[in-house]
């Protein structure tokens, strides 16, 4: 995040004069929103501020920002931003990726940037479809997913965005759903002054492809959600339901209570954002239809980034051995000429 004084923006100061391009119903709209109120509320520096995405629906971000940024090519935008940050360390950037463009062609990217801890914000829309190129069965589709590439349901078992983050090594790792702008806007702000690798998975609906695959979650939020707050018990259910650990650290629910039958509220796991990876690891595996899904800050931890390693490594060999000659570098050692004639000097 760069330092710099609280500039007063609206909404508005964040939107640029390109038509917004989604269709209509889609979870896109609300996120843009989100997005633009809360870096207008944060007071960014636009002109340090850039968006980064790749190829698919969510990609268009860019356009719809009034910053700088860059529409890349599929899967590519962790490698373009990561060289962005080392080259302009100075500069707030967000990477705008989907569960296609950033777990499928793009999961090797995905999974570098993160286990470096370059300082970036991603943000992955997960619609569990391929939206741009007319719904063929993603990375994150449901075991049994109809769709044009999977006519008799797909056979691949799904992959977990939040599980790979965590795995690669991201030093801050959320989740919200499109339609809550005001849990998505906490975490934006959490997200903007962490210092390294933020992936946040945004549960995103294609009304065309694949409608209603949130449904569970988004709309019946006492009973398949939890929401995460530091200190707090896992309940869910209006609080008569929570999450206990067997002796296997097996997660199982439970019913909350004093009653016969029912857990007392002390054995329910309380949540903390600065816990083991080990713990991040068993949120990850809370996912539907068995479990309500675990909803805001899974995990943070401060380390040193790539960036800013890197840049101090540069730093030092300037100190050490002076700015170097170009022109002495490249003439220096074995070195040959190549006449007109073809012939070798």
């Amino acid at each position: 995040m760069s330092e710099a004084v609280k500039l007063k923006l609206s909404k508005k100061d964040l939107e640029t004069d390109q038509d917004v391009r989604w269709c209509p119903g889609c979870g896109d709209y609300a996120i843009l929103a989100t997005v633009q109120r809360t870096l207008a509320n944060l007071g960014i520096k636009r002109e340090n501020t850039v968006f980064i995405s790749g190829i698919g629906c969510s990609s268009r971000f860019p356009y719809y920002m009034n910053t700088y940024g860059f529409h890349t090519i599929h899967g590519r935008a962790p490698t373009i931003a990561s060289g962005l940050k080392i080259t302009r360390p100075e500069l707030d950037i967000w990477v705008i990726t989907g569960d296609g463009d950033g777990l499928s062609i793009g999961g090797n990217h995905m999974v570098h940037v993160l286990r470096r801890n370059m300082d970036l914000k991603i943000i992955l829309f997960n619609n569990q479809i391929y939206g741009l190129t007319k719904g063929q069965y993603s990375p994150t589709s449901s075991l049994g997913t109809r769709a044009p590439s999977t006519p008799t349901g797909s056979i691949d078992h799904p992959l977990n965005p939040i599980s790979l983050a965590l795995g690669a090594g991201a030093t801050f790792v959320a989740r919200a759903a499109d339609t809550d702008a005001k849990l998505t806007g906490a975490i934006l702000e959490q997200a903007y002054r962490h210092k390294g690798a933020v992936f946040i998975e945004m549960l995103q609906n294609c009304p065309v492809f694949n409608d209603g695959v949130w449904e569970g979650v988004k709309d019946d939020p006492a009973g398949k959600q939890i929401i995460l707050a530091e200190g707090q018990p896992l309940l869910f259910a209006k609080g008569t339901k929570g999450i206990k650990l067997t002796p296997q650290l097996t997660p199982q629910i439970v019913d909350v209570g004093e009653g016969p039958g029912q857990t007392p509220l002390s054995e329910i796991v309380v949540h903390t954002e600065l816990g083991s990876p080990l713990y991040a690891h068993l949120l990850a595996q809370l996912v539907q239809p068995e479990f309500p899904m675990p909803m805001g800050v899974l995990y943070r931890h401060d380390k040193p980034t790539y960036d800013a390693l890197a840049n101090q490594q540069m730093a030092d060999a300037k100190a050490k051995q002076g700015l170097g000659d170009l022109n002495k570098l490249m003439f220096s050692g074995m070195t040959w000429e190549v006449g007109a004639d073809g012939t070798q000097h």
